[in-house]
């Protein structure tokens, strides 16, 4: 990384205000004093075993934070880290390794300089702080000092020295603009020393996509998807192609219902290397330009030419094997933002279909044989015309119609029509109506996909009218 191209520091705390310590209440004060000695006593008892019960409690969370077992290699690499960057030992202590890419490795670490700083970006600290305005008020025994604040957590991702300092740059440059966007995962702050470069991010503490993918109802798959459709909504409104939504980049905790939309390290604006394509031409010019290629006037060519002097076909390709959207597998030179809906809707149809990976191919030819399986060769002509391709194949398994998504579904969760006692195990109306929504992530043709911000307004996804006070609820009979 040279001296001109490589960053500074990059420091977003903002010191917090110096507060005073608050007296005591005087109405509490006084409440006090008319207690009896007895309720005093009882008072004070129950004072110090509940600070005891929250001891215990802050500790031993803390202590099983803490010792989590690391692989010896593991450590070795964080020893290694350490040593090499300067200062981030002073800053944060490492404890084990939660991600690692092709451009990165994340670390979980623990903030050693938090309460230094102004933390926004904690919203596990904003919803403690909710709830405490609901808590009882916190009971005090002389001079014991109050119990230790459990640690907070953060992702440190070492960017590896092999990325492009332009890469590098772009990745910071994207989260910065996207803090404050719901679902997102923002940017704390980055340091360099000397080629080395660390981004420090929130943790989110989160379950395998996994562990729990099997056990989705439909009610469950729509707050997942509204979840991740709300970060993709707010990332496309900025111009942003994610290019790398798979569930390992969507941080999703089923109990709390929640997810974060994280890595943004293949991300882009969105025209960033557009060259002009098919696919954005009037569709009569389209044709006309397909009427009059070689491809038309002479008919698909067996094999292919052992001299090619065809000028190549550049375009972005980057993303997950089984996750990219068949424009990308096309080269198309004018990719947008509806190529992460595509890679939304295969994380629905493993969803649906209870398996993962759905598509596991080796190379792009793999991947397009395994979309025009689904979707039929018909339609794979249809959709890399829209590209200036041809697609073309002989494999018998590979029909003219392909198969309807209900019958990949019945057929992927074992049902079919009806069971051997005869009961109808069909698709329910729900299955249905996510299906319906599964073609509209599904569509070959980018410009007719679904967006981000209408996905919001589909009938799968659109929230039930906010719940009203319960009428029902208990009164307070005023005496």
């Amino acid at each position: 990384m040279t001296s001109q191209a490589a960053m500074s520091v990059v420091e977003d705390y903002a010191r917090p205000a110096q507060f005073g310590i608050n007296d005591k209440d005087p109405e509490i004060e006084d409440s006090a004093d008319e207690e009896t000695h007895d309720q005093m006593i009882e008072n004070e008892e129950m004072g110090w075993a509940q600070q005891a019960e929250l001891e215990t409690d802050a500790y031993s969370e803390w202590s099983e934070e803490s010792e989590e077992e690391v692989d010896p290699a593991v450590q070795e690499d964080m020893d290694k880290f350490v040593a090499t960057f300067k200062g981030i030992k002073d800053r944060f202590r490492l404890i084990n390794r939660i991600g690692e890419g092709t451009f990165s490795t994340v670390y979980k670490a623990e903030d050693l300089n938090y309460d230094m700083f102004e933390n926004s970006w904690d919203l596990e600290q904003k919803e403690i702080e909710k709830n405490a305005k609901w808590a009882a008020p916190e009971l005090k025994r002389g001079s014991v000092e109050t119990i230790r604040r459990k640690p907070k957590f953060v992702a440190i991702k070492q960017i590896y020295v092999t990325s492009s300092p332009s890469r590098i740059l772009n990745e910071l440059d994207l989260l910065n603009d996207l803090r404050g966007c719901l679902s997102v995962c923002p940017l704390i702050s980055a340091y360099r020393h000397t080629d080395q470069v660390v981004a420090v991010l929130p943790y989110f503490k989160h379950s395998d996509f996994r562990e729990y993918f099997r056990k989705m109802t439909i009610p469950d798959m729509r707050i997942y998807f509204r979840s991740l459709f709300v970060a993709l909504a707010a990332v496309h409104k900025q111009g942003i192609l994610h290019r790398d939504i798979k569930p390992t980049n969507f941080l999703y905790e089923p109990s709390r219902r929640h997810g974060v939309l994280v890595d943004f390290g293949l991300a882009e604006r969105e025209g960033t290397e557009s060259k002009p394509c098919l696919c954005q031409q009037h569709s009569v010019d389209r044709r006309r330009h397909i009427n009059n290629s070689v491809a038309a006037s002479n008919g698909p060519a067996a094999g292919y030419p052992k001299q090619d002097t065809r000028p190549s076909r550049r375009a972005n390709r980057a993303g997950t094997r089984g996750f990219r959207a068949p424009e990308v597998l096309f080269k198309c030179t004018a990719q947008t933002t509806k190529i992460d809906i595509w890679s939304v809707g295969v994380i629905l149809l493993t969803i649906l279909s209870r398996r993962f990976p759905f598509f596991n191919s080796a190379d792009d030819v793999e991947a397009t044989i395994e979309i025009s399986t689904i979707f039929g060769s018909k339609r794979m002509k249809q959709g890399a015309l829209l590209h200036g391709t041809v697609f073309e194949t002989n494999i018998p398994t590979v029909g003219q119609q392909g198969f309807s998504l209900e019958k990949i579904i019945l057929w992927s969760t074992c049902r079919t029509e009806n069971d051997a006692n005869g009961k109808d195990v069909s698709l329910s109306d729900e299955e249905k109506l996510a299906i319906r929504f599964l073609e509209r992530c599904f569509d070959l043709d980018p410009n007719k996909r679904i967006s981000a911000a209408e996905a919001l307004e589909h009938p799968f996804l659109r929230e039930k009218d906010a719940a009203t006070e319960d009428e029902d609820g208990d009164e307070i009979n005023m005496i």
